[in-house]
């Protein structure tokens, strides 16, 4: 699993991976990022040191974005499609930040779903990066907000079963064994396949 840089590479790198769901001009830089040795200007003094896991992370999302066409995300439907790709290819933190503007502005049950499928993506980063106790508390209470949840007509209790049986073997955890993130569109038996070629 690929760890998170430090905040400021962490940051700058989600905003580029996130900028590539919907601008072509970013997921050139992307593919930039992934298919070069040679580092970016913005990563610079001890920052090199992070080259290899800002180059993986940048090949994640270019396998993550390989069958989507950059265009703005219009809809929450068109929110959790690109949620569901970043998160199958283990992108956990940009899931995270992909939806919080979303959490932010609903309410209700809505707004629960969205901070349970928030919690349950910073659960398993913070697995990639060896935070076991935050991992199970992010991953428990993740859990318990989409149980028995929908949001936009996904019944989110499979996803949560899933993440349970995460839980049950956070120690010895098969990356692969991660449940696929709920998918608000056909075609998500492809993606899922895809996803093994990723970790």
């Amino acid at each position: 699993m690929i760890p998170t840089a430090p905040i400021r590479i962490r940051n700058r790198l989600a905003e580029i991976i996130l900028a590539a769901l919907e601008k072509p001009e970013a997921h050139r830089e992307l593919a930039a990022l992934g298919g070069s040795d040679a580092a970016p200007d913005w990563l610079e003094g001890d920052g090199l040191a992070c080259r290899p896991l800002v180059r993986a992370r940048a090949l994640s999302a270019l396998a993550a974005l390989a069958g989507r066409t950059a265009r703005p995300i219009r809809s929450r439907t068109d929110l959790l499609d690109a949620a569901a790709a970043l998160f199958d290819a283990h992108l956990y933190f940009e899931v995270h930040e992909l939806l919080e503007p979303s959490w932010r502005e609903a309410e209700g049950d809505e707004r629960e779903a969205l901070q349970g499928l928030i919690q349950v993506a910073v659960g398993y980063q913070h697995l990639a990066n060896g935070n076991f106790a935050g991992a199970r508390a992010l991953l428990e209470e993740g859990r318990r907000r989409i149980q028995g949840r929908r949001l936009d007509g996904l019944d989110l209790e499979k996803f949560g079963v899933g993440v349970g049986r995460s839980l049950d073997r956070l120690f010895q955890l098969d990356w692969e064994t991660v449940p696929a993130f709920p998918r608000p569109r056909s075609g998500g038996a492809a993606r899922r396949s895809a996803r093994k070629e990723i970790s």
